[in-house]
């Protein structure tokens, strides 16, 4: 493979995000230690002011229509990586002004807490243009990096110690599962990027190495048997890294499945469909099943997260381009509702000192406002409708029994059940159980900002889905030729697919 690192015009505005955040990654740094005595809530705005600018540089991509490739065709851009750069941003600037007062509670490093949230950010949106082995790999480490750091910010919490040394041990682990698959894989082709290896012949090592690429990025995305980091993970890391954690990592990871499983693995489809419909299975049932037993509320939220995880592997399995669809929008309604439900979670836990979902009891009487959100967002994440999780589960479903997998969404149904139990039980101590303190909570303008912004995704796309269809439809238009009765699109590509 020949590589030049001859930079047009043209090559560095397909890098414009990535340069942008970068530089204000710089700023954010030169801020820091230049001033100080500034208040590092200011460093906060700062940081969503940078991300904002980001954020309207990839509307502008996804608007007109700009793609290409970079650096041998191991960097691209194309309408996907778009949705799931603008998909990582914003997840990253409400997690940012959700920790504005939870940052005070850190003895030290306050400012350059937003400085690794960023970077982790940056390293995932490379992720979200990978387009080959080697660059999965450089990315994948890159974003993991900060969070390495941002598990274990509680200094003196033996909880946030103890999970960074977990997600540390684990996560070094994942990346040697990573590294040796892609040795194996390189080994047997002689190929690093996706597109170049759709006539490769399955052998044995190959099929071990793209096993342990899964594993590895089984790992980030905490599906069954992969998920055992998460719990603990979860439990002992700040909050608001904990709501980092539970959504942009995912949205990273699966842009790296789709391009793997569909351009790579094409081929190998009848194989691979299997695993993805017993990975879907066993994260669904395990996930709400174990969710049950759980007393706090970031470890039910955990739970919680390896299940959603299932209903998304429901659309990787199907295999078709309905299916990619069904996993990008899947994936924006449960960015709304899990980073709104953590940001009560946040606000809560700063008001009254405790996670443990008995301290929710009397919540409704206590902060009317806090009690309906959480309430709002919990039944989306069960899927109930009119709100924004039921249509992203339908859509999925749609698109699995489109393929016959009716068992798979057999157990989907009956998970769905299981959850409700579990979501409900929050919902009763928030609004049937007497509070054990009857003083009203108050809640910060930015992370008022948060839970708005969570209610609005919520309610707007579960009653008016057909806008975030037509761009998740747009997004995945690479993916137009897959075979499947599902592949082919509506004459009208405006059209529910349901």
């Amino acid at each position: 493979m020949t590589f030049s690192l001859t930079m047009t015009s043209a090559d560095l505005l397909l890098l414009l995000p990535e340069i942008l955040l970068t530089c204000w990654l710089c700023v954010i740094l030169i801020v820091d230690f230049s001033f100080p005595r500034l208040a590092k809530e200011q460093l906060a705005y700062l940081s969503v002011a940078g991300l904002l600018a980001v954020l309207g540089c990839l509307a502008w991509f996804d608007i007109s229509g700009i793609s290409g490739s970079l650096f041998a065709n191991m960097f691209v851009v194309d309408r996907m990586a778009i949705f799931f750069k603008i998909f990582i941003v914003a997840a990253t600037m409400l997690v940012i002004l959700a920790s504005v007062e939870f940052v005070h509670r850190f003895a030290f490093f306050r400012g350059e807490y937003y400085f690794l949230v960023v970077m982790s950010a940056l390293g995932m949106m490379f992720m979200a243009s990978a387009n080959d082995l080697l660059s999965l790999f450089v990315t994948l480490e890159f974003s993991t990096f900060g969070f390495y750091v941002l598990v274990s910010y509680l200094r003196d919490d033996v909880a946030s110690n103890e999970a960074g040394l977990k997600f540390f041990i684990l996560g070094v682990f994942a990346a040697g599962l990573l590294a040796y698959g892609i040795s194996l894989v390189y080994g047997e082709t002689g190929k690093l990027v996706f597109s170049d290896m759709k006539s490769v012949q399955a052998t044995p090592g190959l099929i071990i190495g793209f096993l342990l690429i899964f594993g590895a990025l089984g790992f980030k995305i905490g599906a069954v048997p992969f998920h055992s980091w998460i719990p603990d993970t979860y439990h002992g890391s700040p909050t608001p890294v904990t709501a980092f954690l539970s959504i942009a990592p995912k949205g990273a990871a699966f842009a790296i499945l789709l391009r793997m499983f569909f351009v790579a693995l094409a081929t190998f489809k009848p194989t691979w469909v299997l695993l993805l419909v017993a990975a879907s299975i066993l994260s669904m049932t395990y996930g709400n099943i174990v969710a049950i037993a759980q007393r706090n509320i970031k470890r039910l939220l955990a739970y919680s997260g390896i299940a959603q995880v299932g209903n998304v592997l429901i659309g990787l399995a199907a295999g078709t381009k309905m299916g990619n669809d069904a996993i990008l929008f899947y994936l924006l309604t449960y960015l709304f509702a899990n980073l709104g439900a953590f940001a009560i979670v946040i606000a809560v836990g700063q008001a009254i000192g405790s996670e443990e979902i008995d301290d929710y009891s009397g919540l409704g009487r206590r902060s009317p406002f806090l009690a309906f959100s959480m309430l709002i967002f919990l039944l989306s994440l069960a899927g109930v409708p009119p709100l924004a999780g039921f249509i992203g589960k339908l859509y999925i479903f749609v698109a699995a029994i489109k393929e016959g997998l009716y068992t798979l969404i057999t157990v989907g149904l009956i998970n769905i059940v299981i959850s409700m139990y579990y979501y409900l039980i929050v919902v009763k101590k928030m609004y049937i159980s007497e509070p054990y303190d009857s003083s009203p909570l108050t809640v910060s303008g930015s992370m008022k900002a948060v839970v708005y912004v969570g209610l609005a995704g919520t309610l707007i796309v579960g009653i008016y889905p057909q806008p975030v269809i037509d761009w998740v439809v747009a997004a995945t238009m690479m993916f137009s030729n897959l075979t499947g009765p599902a592949a082919s699109l509506p004459s009208n590509p405006g059209t529910l697919p349901f």
